[in-house]
């Protein structure tokens, strides 16, 4: 009786802690209206890590890359992504960059193990878009840190955008007297 107790009481600590996680806001948010979701599949890292040599390096060691970007265009909207942002960096996460305008939001945030950076969490509200980007893998604390001061994650946002739509490619319609 007491294993089922345990077994029980770890299945609902586990199940609270996974919905407070990156997975759950990417799967919960992906299929919305005017939402951009990209999951990077390994091996096109490659062609990101062009962006910049810091952006080289980095990428070089990363294992799962995301990036999403959604509108957030009322205050009840803002504030309803920031908390839910805020929880899933709230407990597990050391915040290493964060600055407030009001409801505008730009958080760095990253997981350690060890000497090492495991997971680095970015994400940007401006009231009109929210955005996050999000890296795993193993990364070096002291560049990350100065990635985040030199606001290099917000350029490579804006640069993996960019090169996503670069490399997209539209179908051209085959016309009737094709």
């Amino acid at each position: 009786m007491k294993k089922l107790r345990l077994v029980s009481c770890l299945l609902i600590l586990c199940s609270c802690s996974t919905y407070n996680s990156i997975d759950a806001f990417y799967n919960a948010h992906k299929e919305d209206d005017q939402v951009t979701a990209i999951r990077v599949p390994r091996f096109m890292l490659s062609m990101i890590g062009n962006i910049s040599p810091e952006m080289k390096s980095l990428v070089g060691n990363t294992k799962d890359l995301r990036f999403m970007q959604f509108p957030s265009a009322t205050e009840d909207r803002t504030r309803f992504l920031n908390q839910q942002m805020n929880g899933i960096t709230g407990n597990s996460f050391i915040e290493v960059y964060r600055k407030n305008d009001q409801l505008k939001r730009n958080v760095v945030s990253i997981r350690e193990k060890r000497d090492a950076v495991k997971e680095i969490l970015i994400y940007n509200n401006n009231n009109t878009t929210g955005s996050f980007l999000y890296f795993n893998g193993d990364f070096d604390p002291v560049k990350v840190r100065q990635m985040a001061q030199n606001e290099e994650f917000q350029k490579m946002g804006d640069g993996l955008m960019g090169q996503f739509k670069a490399n997209s490619t539209t179908p051209t319609p085959i016309s009737p007297e094709n």
